[in-house]
């Protein structure tokens, strides 16, 4: 494709998409898809021969036909499932500039702008958040990346810390690691993959620590499973403390587990210490809700993702270490093809060491567009409108004595339930994701009582006003009165 061809049909996808932008409002968020839907129009073999002349037009009308209307529409206004997961002009031509310029940023030699544009933005956004010095670049042992996702972060977390202990005499194979019972399950994926548990169930170096009645971790009981542990000869390795759990939005107390790792011993042992903030850490760029990381300067690392709730599309999880050299060393490999001086002097970042993927896009583009076209204060806005939205349906649903919110709100999302019960909240969600427009999602919450099924209200999407939240209680009420469900 020459540069004039690539021009006239890059006008066209942009026209695609500015459309798409224009009338996402009008799709369901949930497509009518069934299994098999999509792949009946796709040919079982690929074309033997060049498109013609009229190939392009033919691409762009099956967009129209088999990929738009069998999409879910994350960008919809009445999106509520999941969590946010953003996506803005800034970020979308940001998206383009790195496919276009095709930078391969492993070392620092084979992108100097990327590694250093990299850099410079980790160390930007660690200030806009109140983080410590000590996990800047800047610093003496700190620094940040871009992961693809919170759960690559969770993986290189726990690859440290393993490798930490290790260096400490510690015997790989009787170490340890520890999270909340409500922790994501990349917690678990994480173990699997670095060999600290061989099943799902597999529990004998993984520990999954029971939570209060807001449903965070429990300190006391991280201390109790420490101290046996350690008792038994074993070595905590690695905890992950999560701020903004995927169920709830529970916050766990970091502050104090800080503490149980010092009184215990753990961190004298060499235990990484990392804080999962994939959804919540969008909070901190807002100075009123950074009491949730009080303790941080004690934590080895933390991440967050701004692909969900801070206007940069997927993939952006941005991870920041104040141990960069045991991060490194555990997942450093240089063959010779790979030397450079560069990288010898020992003056530049080489991000293909500070994660599993050797290769690495030029993510860091979209997160600069985003930031200085919106500025701090365009995310500080985006972020408290989406808390406002939320506590306004918190407020409707709290108004309506047929429903029950179910944990306490601490920031966007809603976790609410019928008070006729499991069937019928069940029934509920159902039948609001098959009528449309909006998309819900739920969970299992528990209770003194037992476990509840709750539906899970995420607020968030950068469409999304005051009236689709007002619009999806309406039709909750309204459903709820069809089912005929009485307080």
């Amino acid at each position: 494709m020459s540069p004039d061809a690539f021009r006239e049909q890059a006008v066209r996808a942009v026209e695609a998409v500015a459309d798409y932008m224009r009338r996402v409002e009008t799709l369901p968020a949930r497509p009518p898809t069934k299994p098999g839907d999509v792949l009946k129009h796709i040919p079982k073999s690929a074309s033997e021969s060049p498109g013609d002349a009229h190939e392009w037009t033919r691409i762009f009308d099956d967009l129209e036909r088999i990929v738009i209307p069998n999409m879910t529409h994350w960008q919809s206004p009445n999106f509520f499932g999941y969590f946010p997961c953003n996506s803005t002009g800034p970020a979308i031509i940001g998206e383009l500039l790195s496919a276009g310029f095709g930078q391969q940023g492993m070392l620092w030699a084979t992108s100097p702008a990327a590694s250093e544009l990299e850099r410079a933005l980790l160390d930007q956004m660690g200030r806009a958040m109140g983080l410590p010095e000590s996990f800047l670049s800047a610093s003496e042992s700190g620094g940040g990346c871009i992961q693809s996702t919170a759960s690559d972060a969770t993986l290189a977390a726990m690859v440290a810390g393993r490798r930490r202990v290790s260096d400490q005499g510690t015997d790989f194979h009787k170490t340890t690691v520890y999270a909340s019972s409500q922790t994501h399950s990349s917690f678990i994926k994480a173990a699997l993959i670095t060999g600290l548990a061989s099943t799902v169930s597999d529990t004998s170096r993984v520990r999954t620590i029971e939570t209060d009645n807001q449903l965070r971790m429990d300190p006391a009981m991280l201390e109790a499973a420490i101290r046996e542990d350690i008792a038994r000869g074993l070595t905590p390795a690695m905890v992950c403390a999560t701020l903004g759990t995927t169920g709830t939005t529970a916050i766990d107390p970091l502050e104090y587990i800080t503490r149980v790792l010092r009184d215990t011993g753990a961190t004298e042992k060499g235990c990484w210490l990392h804080v999962d903030a994939a959804h919540a850490g969008a909070l901190l760029v807002c100075p009123e809700h950074r009491a949730m990381i009080t303790g941080i300067e004690h934590a080895d690392s933390l991440c967050f993702n701004p692909h969900k709730w801070l206007l940069v599309n997927f993939d952006c999880d941005l991870f920041w270490t104040r141990d960069r050299k045991a991060l490194v060393s555990s997942m450093s490999v240089t063959p010779e093809y790979l030397r450079n001086a560069a990288t010898d002097s020992g003056e530049v970042f080489d991000y293909r060491d500070w994660g599993v993927p050797l290769g690495r896009r030029f993510r860091a583009l979209k997160l600069w567009f985003v930031l200085r076209h919106y500025g701090l204060e365009g995310l500080r806005a985006h972020v408290r409108m989406g808390l406002a939205q939320a506590e306004l349906f918190e407020s409707l649903v709290r108004a309506d004595d047929r429903f029950v919110v179910l944990t306490p709100r601490t920031m966007n999302l809603v976790c609410i339930a019928l008070r006729a019960g499991d069937d019928a909240t069940r029934q509920l969600m159902d039948t609001l994701n098959q009528r449309g427009p909006s998309y819900l999602t739920h969970t299992t919450i528990p209770t003194s009582g037992g476990d509840r099924y709750a539906i899970r209200v995420a607020i968030g999407a950068t469409t999304t006003r005051d009236e689709h939240v007002r619009a999806l209680f309406e039709q909750m009420a309204a459903v709820a009165t069809a089912l005929g469900a009485g307080g």
